[in-house]
């Protein structure tokens, strides 16, 4: 990565740019590009919402759904124990163009991670955007060392920040079917995943699936973060969580370029206290324990939709947004425990329904034929622990109150059989 892109290894992400003659530059060359973004959007937008109520819930493989993000960098060998004692069968191992000469590290790595499903996040920067050709060499490179233990590669990666190199969708576009034409022409079993859009700005996903070019997606990859409103269940723009999943899964299912795969490639919520660390200002961060509740309720929404494929949790070793702090020492935060006692609990659940009435909420699933259901509430209110009830908190520990305190934290109630 190169100026005036400049990466920021505290937060795992560049530095806003700040040359601004540059950028406003870049932005007037593309102007086609982002004018072709707002006609697409404006058309495809509205009729996406329309359909959403057409759009048919898919059969989720709970093994895949858990993903949890990591860095093949950061803490190798705790790494793998972390991973190992998290249960988690899928990971997304982010990999940088411009550290080609790690390729092998990377492997290693992979190979370590004992026939675990991994996702591949291909990072870009302005020299391969702008170097097709060098794209071509080094992606090349990738899929012949990498294409026989990597699952999902996806291409590229929040794409609608200028700081990350692309100023455009159709630089975007390009980018894509580089690898795309590789697929085709040399690695035909090759899974491939894009579009790599952050936020709800579902403008610029609209023109990565509706364009004429041509190119396929297995499935569409999304940066969708809602740590800016706060409680995954907060509104933005009248949407919430659910809202967006089910308006991004419709634009996907009218899509002619994609499968009807959605995979959420990154999630988190950055953590107070944690400056330098934390990737944003301190006014959107959250206390470790509501951390833990909003990454906890955030995947319950997502696998009651039905319509996400994965969900990769951003990222296990990290001071201001990850599982862990490895700031002194390795310290496992309480979401720690709460990822693992989600992953132990739903990887054989059958989901059944999720009730919401007066902001409370009630996930309902089978488990070895029992019913589990999680319960949380955005108004703190009580339950009475019944007879028939087996009550545990998001961490797994056993719960024997009379009384439940329901709110912000979820708790496991599993129903005895003979009950309803």
């Amino acid at each position: 990565m190169k100026q005036p892109f400049i990466w920021d290894n505290y937060s795992d992400q560049p530095y806003p740019l700040k040359d601004k003659i540059y950028k406003k530059s870049m932005r007037k060359k593309e102007f086609l590009s982002l004018l072709k973004t707002f006609l697409i959007s404006i058309f495809t937008l509205p009729i996406s919402l329309l359909a959403i109520p057409f759009v048919r819930k898919k059969s989720i493989k709970n093994s895949d759904f858990f993903c949890i993000g990591v860095d093949y960098q950061r803490e190798k060998d705790v790494t793998i124990e972390l991973i190992n004692e998290l249960g988690a069968e899928r990971v997304l191992v982010r990999f940088k163009l411009w550290e080609m000469e790690t390729l092998n590290e990377l492997k290693e790595f992979i190979l370590a991670m004992s026939q675990r499903k991994i996702t591949l996040k291909i990072l870009q920067d302005r020299e391969h955007i702008e170097d097709l050709g060098l794209l071509k060499k080094d992606l090349d490179t990738i899929f012949s060392t990498l294409h026989e233990i990597v699952d999902i590669f996806e291409i590229g990666s929040t794409i609608n920040r200028a700081k990350w190199g692309f100023f455009s969708v159709d630089e975007y576009n390009r980018f894509y079917k580089v690898a795309y034409n590789l697929k085709i022409s040399k690695f035909p079993h090759t899974k491939l995943i894009g579009s790599g859009v952050i936020d709800f700005e579902y403008h610029f996903t609209a023109h990565t699936l509706f364009n004429f070019f041509r190119y396929r997606y297995d499935g569409i990859s999304s940066l969708l973060y809602v740590d800016r409103r706060g409680a995954p269940e907060n509104m933005q723009l009248g949407f919430n969580l659910s809202d967006k999943i089910a308006l991004l899964s419709a634009m996907v299912w009218l899509s002619p370029k994609s499968t009807h795969e959605l995979h959420i490639t990154e999630t988190n919520w950055p953590i107070t206290g944690t400056a330098p660390y934390a990737p944003t200002s301190e006014h959107e961060c959250v206390s470790e324990e509501l951390y833990g509740d909003f990454m906890l309720r955030y995947y319950l929404l997502a696998f009651a939709s039905a319509q996400v494929n994965s969900v990769s949790w951003h990222q296990l070793i990290a001071p201001g947004y990850g599982l862990v702090d490895n700031r002194d020492g390795i310290r496992k935060r309480t979401a720690f425990t709460a990822y693992k006692f989600m992953v132990s609990s739903l990887k054989n659940a059958q989901f059944l329904r999720l009730d919401i009435k007066r902001h409370y909420y009630i996930f309902q699933c089978l488990v070895d034929n029992n019913l589990l259901q999680i319960h949380w509430s955005l108004k703190p209110t009580t339950l009475k622990n019944e007879d028939y009830f087996e009550v545990f908190s998001k961490n797994g520990k056993k719960i024997e109150n009379e009384i439940l305190n329901i709110g912000s934290s979820p708790i496991y109630i599993y129903i005895k059989n003979g009950t309803n």
